[in-house]
């Protein structure tokens, strides 16, 4: 009989060959009898039997305006079972739950909405990040991405000036403030290891005032040809719908290196994230680290791929300085400036990762023996370390020679 036949989730038997044959008939008897199968399923993969015999439609996300009409209608909703009460909301915070309700489905965002609204009858500016939290849990389906709730402010990180104020002359790109300025793609930072480059990509969050998602690398891959490539195209388009935010990639190097044994994938995965991150309009900003210059990819840090590339090098006295206080002050230890001065001059050639561990240790001295840590301890855990610069001076060396011509200094 002539009709439309609606077969909803239909795709998991796409794989029986009786059933491509069926509907391949269909369709070349369509002269003979005009009916139309429409499959609708979430996922959908056509054999290419039927290639030529179909076309395909994708819905359209709802557009702000739409989006808008959801949070109105949740709202209303609210108001009906809670009579003679209003839902409070200031223009700022409605405008930002609007705006992160982008890239989910309408049941998704009615069911982030609800969640927002009915949790205190209100739409603040504090409850922002919970509704972003609950959005990365419905777009991340491989478990791939991973949605940071703490982020760092940039008085956590010890130097990194010029990336500071790098990153601050970026922040309008993500603010809504200068649309008519390019989006920027992302940074690598690559330097000598402890000194604060995973610190810096968590703060980089924190000052252009977006979530941080951390991008799991080994989740991509898998051992069926094709695979690893599509978790990273899913996992791109879910960084795309939490678009602003800033996507980090730590020691990108081991995430992308390529081996013998793996078919290849390596290769395709980097080719497909490197097209991805040429191509992307959307708001995502890629923040990359490296501790290994071989094994980074030449293709990755030729000139265009990010928009900068930044080199961590080992803290200079000033910054040390600024870091001994920053973990001292976090671990109640008072240190005057004096005191300060000479334990940044004792731990020269240290990164900041050592230096932390060496008030961390000047603790356990202090709690071993009853007493309160000083700057004594510290400087007697100092004295007691062989910093990686030392253990690893000729890498070290190497790395740095490498970085003074081709890369810009992020302190």
């Amino acid at each position: 009989m002539a009709g439309i036949y609606i077969l909803f989730d239909f795709h998991p038997y796409l794989s029986d060959p009786v059933n491509v044959r069926l509907l391949k008939d269909i369709a070349k008897e369509y002269s003979q009898c005009a009916r139309t199968v429409v499959l609708v399923s979430a996922e959908l993969t056509i054999p290419r039997e039927l290639g030529s015999l179909t076309a395909r439609g994708t819905l359209e996300l709802p557009d702000r305006d739409e989006r808008r009409k959801i949070v109105e209608e949740i709202a209303n909703q609210w108001v009906l079972a809670h009579p003679n009460e209003s839902v409070k909301a200031d223009r700022r915070a409605l405008d930002m739950l609007i705006e992160n309700l982008a890239g989910l489905t309408v049941s998704e965002a009615q069911q982030v909405a609800r969640q927002a609204i009915f949790a205190h009858g209100a739409i603040r500016t504090v409850d922002i990040p919970a509704v972003m939290e609950a959005k990365y849990k419905l777009l991340n389906r491989h478990g791939i991405l991973h949605y940071e709730t703490v982020t760092k402010g940039m008085a956590d990180v010890g130097g990194f000036e010029h990336f500071k104020d790098w990153l601050r002359k970026r922040g309008v790109a993500f603010d809504g403030s200068a649309p008519e300025l390019d989006v920027p793609k992302g940074v690598l930072l690559l330097g000598v290891q402890g000194c604060g480059k995973s610190l810096a990509a968590r703060a980089s969050a924190g000052i252009l005032n977006i979530p941080l998602l951390s991008f799991d690398c080994s989740g991509l891959f898998d051992k069926y040809i094709g695979e690893s490539e599509h978790n990273l195209r899913e996992s791109l388009a879910s960084a795309d719908l939490m678009a602003p935010c800033v996507l980090w990639i730590d020691e990108i190097e081991k995430s992308f290196s390529s081996g013998e044994a793996d078919g290849g994938a390596a290769r395709r995965v980097l080719g497909g994230f490197l097209t991805w991150l040429a191509e992307k309009r959307t708001r995502v900003f890629v923040v990359a680290t490296a501790n290994d210059i071989e094994q980074l990819p030449p293709e990755l840090i030729r000139k265009g791929r990010f928009d900068e590339i930044f080199f961590v090098d080992l803290p200079e006295l000033e910054v040390r300085e600024q870091i001994l206080e920053i973990h001292a002050k976090k671990r109640g230890i008072a240190l005057d400036a004096a005191a300060l001065q000479a334990l940044a001059q004792a731990s020269e050639g240290f990164s900041g990762a050592e230096i932390e561990q060496a008030v961390v240790a000047a603790l356990y001295t202090a709690h071993a023996q009853h007493a309160n840590a000083n700057a004594e301890m510290i400087h007697s855990e100092l004295s007691c370390t062989r910093p990686l610069a030392v253990v690893m001076a000729e890498r070290v060396a190497a790395l740095r020679a490498w970085a003074q011509e081709r890369t810009v200094a992020a302190g």
